[in-house]
């Protein structure tokens, strides 16, 4: 019996075809993929491996890996031209480890060959992988790696194709300056990311004057509560302005842990950096409202019509790659990556073939003889220069690298509100802030004003539109001690009383007192405060002005309120308000009693040494007219005594007769006009000078001259514990001669020495405000003398930096404006409409000398003039004497008669004799007149003398 067969014979011969068919086809591929090798070899064909070493699981490195891939198929497909060598990238997952991510990066260099590393994803990673591409000479090339902590110029193989976070300071700084705040808390991760930009973000507030009163380093590692003990202690503090710089995975545990607690509420002012910012797009709805109101720093890339079309791609791309991601965006650092890759595809089509064995060869790799030292170091070093050298226009903006790192441009400023973050502003290096990008073209040639009008509105923390002011009094932590000094006297600006019948509670007035309340009312928001008397547990004071001042210096007080004067030492420990006081401290002196019935008054007027010098003027003024008019003038002959006697007379009579013709000589009646001037002058001052004594004779000073006091060792008081005794030592007074006083009462028994007659006192120097006090009780008995020193006044004090000193010192200036600070005035120490003004003069007793030096000068001027034409008159008149006399000798000699020659006879010689000596008997008798009556004739101008005959001896 035959057996069927198993099969059908047709369906037999279609399996053989079948098989024969598949054996060709694998045939087949074997031949054309040995054709195409040999096709490769052909053209000569050169891979250059790149690794590339990113964590896998991180959203970060998802977005890079799809921007590279982007990358090479748009670089190799954008040209026609056969490339001899081509990038290829050898990925590896660091899995987020720093072991992992080194080991990789050594199997990369030592296993594989690649001539580069991209990567790491994390600052710290790239430290470690930076010392082993140092060790290997391969560059290692991150755009991710921002911490300055790793920096190019320490290490000379790696490269950051990015801007370091030091980029953004002068950004942040900005921001804070334009808002006005004063003080800022950093808040960063405590990580080598974290704290690499701190110490550049310290200094440039220190820069402006913007302090930083704390520092909030949050490990990574943090659970929820340690999160909100650093936050909590935050909310303890005044200040309300905090710069975040963290990665995302932490950044957004502190934001909705803040949110919980109330820190993003009206009052607060957040600032994110880069590391936040730039991945604003990814965050979820729920993180994005923890954050509103948050303003957010990034680098600023230009919108172009590629990057529109490229991220359409790129978008398609990842989500074909990643379905699993739900949020995402396309970041600088996806942008970076492109442009990185880009970058050395063209540096590999510029690059010259170089003589290394790992190039030439990849396969030999292995081969530990083929990889030569020296073609390592050529290929790093020619890899190093040629992307040093590498500019051009990328996806993401301008590429220019300087010192292998990529310098920053522009900075994009947001306000994060609603879903994403709304641009408020543009900062560029040579601008400043800008309103919008097209601002860079607009005003690329002039300067920009940085003010916060250049920004648009912005919504702040809490929905507010109001700055915040950037502190707050914390409403959890403790009031504000304020020290107030205990004094024994001068109680009218602070007094400390203590009720001991009530717990030993104390009760604290006076002027100094009231002043700082109202100052405190003004303030546009509360400020609660209690006083703290600086006391021994005794009552007494525990210390000096300068011990109180240091207390706040000592954070032992908050703030020091009472009479404490501004001083440059006090400066050094606090910062002062505005001075709520007048300034200058100056000499108190007992005024005489009444000498207007002295007899003595009459000299008073001007002092000795100008009655000295007038009394010169005027007897070198009659000597100067009488050398000049003794022979031409007929009332200066005779008797030496009657020349003396007119003179004197004629000098004081000048001014009355002024208009008549009084000398003959031109030089004279010039310093009889200067003199006239000088009489005019001094004779008004005088009567001047006298009406004042007579009027105000009981505000005369007993003593007006500091430096005689410090001469002649004299006692002198001033208020105790202030800062008047150094003064005074500086100004030479001896330690010994220094007298304190402690209250109104004591200051008027130390010039009486009813305490002590050896330490009694002549004079008190104290400052305006207590002078201002001891006048309105005593202003009949003292008065101000001599020159006030400056000093600043009171003020009160603060700790260094404290953002309460502006605005209590604005408070301070509308005080001073408003008529309420007058009436706290008054209050204190009364209206003072009985008592002259102290503050207003300084009594003098006489006129001086030196008020009268250019006056004197003008008259010494003509009467040297003057004695100077007379002398140079008189040399002429010898000369020409000597002249005339030998001309007569010489006429003599030549018509001396003969003996037989006619004489004249004695009777006419007595008649001509007689007519020589003939004088009209008025004319002799006038001149036998006394000085009045010559001074007459002088005035009157007589011309009954004839110049030509002169009287004989």
């Amino acid at each position: 019996m035959k057996t069927k067969p198993i099969c059908h014979p047709k369906k037999n011969h279609v399996l053989s075809f079948f098989i024969f068919f598949c054996i060709m086809f694998a045939h087949h591929h074997e031949v054309v993929q040995a054709m195409g090798q040999n096709a490769t070899d052909s053209v000569d064909y050169d891979e250059f491996k790149v690794g590339v070493v990113l964590d896998f699981d991180n959203v970060v490195s998802k977005i890079a890996l799809t921007s590279m891939s982007l990358a090479l198929s748009d670089f190799y497909s954008s040209t026609t031209d056969t490339h001899k060598r081509k990038l290829v990238l050898d990925t590896r997952d660091s899995h987020m480890d720093l072991a992992d991510a080194a080991s990789q990066a050594n199997d990369l260099i030592s296993n594989i060959g690649v001539e580069a590393i991209i990567g790491p994803l994390t600052s710290l990673q790239a430290i470690f992988m930076a010392d082993l591409g140092k060790k290997d000479q391969v560059p290692i090339i991150s755009f991710t790696a921002t911490s300055p902590m790793v920096s190019p110029s320490q290490n000379p193989y790696f490269i950051r194709m990015t801007q370091s976070d030091s980029a953004q300071v002068n950004v942040i700084v900005e921001l804070v300056k334009t808002f006005g705040w004063r003080e800022v808390v950093p808040i960063y991760e405590d990580t080598v990311y974290g704290m690499g930009v701190i110490p550049y973000l310290s200094d440039a507030f220190q820069a402006i004057d913007i302090k930083v009163p704390y520092r909030s380093a949050i490990s990574p590692a943090a659970t929820d509560g340690d999160i909100l003990k650093a936050l909590y202690k935050l909310m303890s503090m005044q200040t309300r302005v905090f710069v975040v710089h963290m990665t995302p995975s932490l950044g957004v545990r502190v934001f909705q842990k803040a949110k919980m607690i109330g820190m993003m509420s009206k009052g607060y002012s957040w600032i994110i950096t880069d590391g936040l910012a730039n991945i604003l797009g990814s965050f979820n709805s729920s993180v994005i409202d923890s954050m509103q109101g948050v303003l957010a720093v990034r680098p600023y890339i230009p919108k172009s019509i590629e990057l529109d079309e490229f991220r359409a791609r790129w978008k398609k791309k990842f989500m074909q790659e990643n379905p699993d991601v739900e949020n995402f965006e396309l970041n600088i650092f996806g942008l970076r990556a492109y442009d990185t890759i880009w970058a050395l595809a063209s540096i590999l089509e510029k690059m010259d073939r170089v003589n290394s064995s790992r190039l030439l060869n990849p396969q030999a790799v292995n081969d530990s003889a083929a990889m030569t030292t020296s073609g390592a170091a050529q290929m790093g070093s020619k890899l190093l220069q040629l992307i040093s050298e590498t500019k051009f226009y990328g996806i993401s903006g301008e590429f220019n690298l300087i010192n292998r790192e990529l310098q920053p441009s522009a900075f994009q400023l947001l306000n994060v509100i609603g879903n994403a973050g709304r641009e408020i502003g543009i900062w560029t290096t040579s601008n400043g802030i800008l309103r919008d990008s097209s601002s860079l073209i607009t005003t690329r040639t002039k300067d920009f004003s940085t003010a916060k009008d250049n920004l648009r509105a912005i919504i702040w923390p809490g929905e507010s539109t109001v700055v915040p002011k950037g502190w707050v009094i914390p409403e959890a932590g403790k009031k504000l001690r304020i020290g107030v000094p205990v004094k024994r006297g001068f109680t009218d600006f602070v007094k400390v009383t203590t009720n001991s019948s009530f717990n030993n509670s104390t009760y604290v007035t006076g002027y100094c007192i009231d002043l700082f309340k109202a100052v405190i009312e003004m303030l546009p928001y509360p400020v609660t405060y209690e006083f703290v008397p600086f006391a021994k547990a005794d009552g007494t004071t525990a210390g000096t002005y300068d011990d109180l001042v240091y207390q706040v210096y000592a954070q032992k007080f908050d703030a020091v309120v009472g009479d404490v004067s501004i001083t440059a030492n006090r400066s050094t420990y606090v910062d002062f308000t505005l001075p709520y006081t007048a300034s200058g401290f100056s000499m108190i002196v007992p005024v005489k009693e009444d000498t207007s019935n002295n007899a003595s008054i009459l000299l008073k007027p001007l002092n000795t040494k100008l009655w000295l010098m007038s009394a010169f003027i005027f007897s070198v003024t009659g000597i100067v007219i009488w050398m000049l008019e003794r022979e031409e003038n007929p009332l200066l002959q005779g008797r030496y005594l009657h020349q003396l006697g007119t003179i004197f007379w004629f000098l004081f009579s000048s001014p009355a007769f002024a208009d008549q013709e009084k000398v003959h000589h031109g030089m004279a009646r010039v310093v009889v006009i200067t003199w006239v001037f000088l009489l005019i002058i001094l004779s008004s001052s005088y009567t001047a000078s006298l009406t004042s004594m007579l009027t105000v004779h009981r505000l005369e000073p007993t003593v007006t001259d500091v430096h005689e006091l410090i001469k002649n060792r004299q006692n002198v008081g001033y208020l105790e514990g202030t800062f008047v005794y150094t003064m005074l030592r500086r100004m030479g007074f001896k330690e010994a001669n220094l007298k304190p006083y402690i209250s109104t009462e004591d200051f008027k028994d130390a010039f009486t020495g009813l305490r002590n007659k050896e330490d009694r006192i002549v004079a008190a120097f104290d400052e305006a405000p207590y002078n201002r006090l001891l006048l309105s009780k005593y202003c009949h008995k003292y008065a101000l003398v001599g020159p006030t020193h400056k000093t600043e006044g009171f003020g009160f004090a603060f700790p260094r930096g404290s953002p309460l000193v502006p605005d209590i010192s604005r408070a301070i200036l509308n005080l001073r404006e408003d008529d309420k600070n007058t009436r706290i005035e008054q209050a204190w120490f009364g209206s003072q409409k009985d008592c002259s003004d102290p503050d207003a003069k300084v009594y003098e007793t006489s006129l001086t000398y030196d008020s009268f030096q250019g006056l004197f000068l003008i008259a010494a001027i003509p009467l040297a003039i003057a004695v100077l034409v007379y002398i140079v008159e008189k040399l002429i008149e010898l000369w020409e004497g000597d002249q005339e006399s030998n001309a007569n000798i010489e006429e003599s000699t030549l018509s001396m008669p003969d003996s037989d020659s006619e004489y004249t006879p004695k009777e006419d010689q007595g008649e001509s004799s007689a007519q020589l000596n003939q004088v009209e008997p008025r004319d002799i008798e006038e001149s036998d007149l006394d000085g009045e009556g010559a001074v007459k004739e002088l005035l009157i101008g007589s011309n009954n003398y004839k110049g030509k005959n002169k009287l004989s001896s």
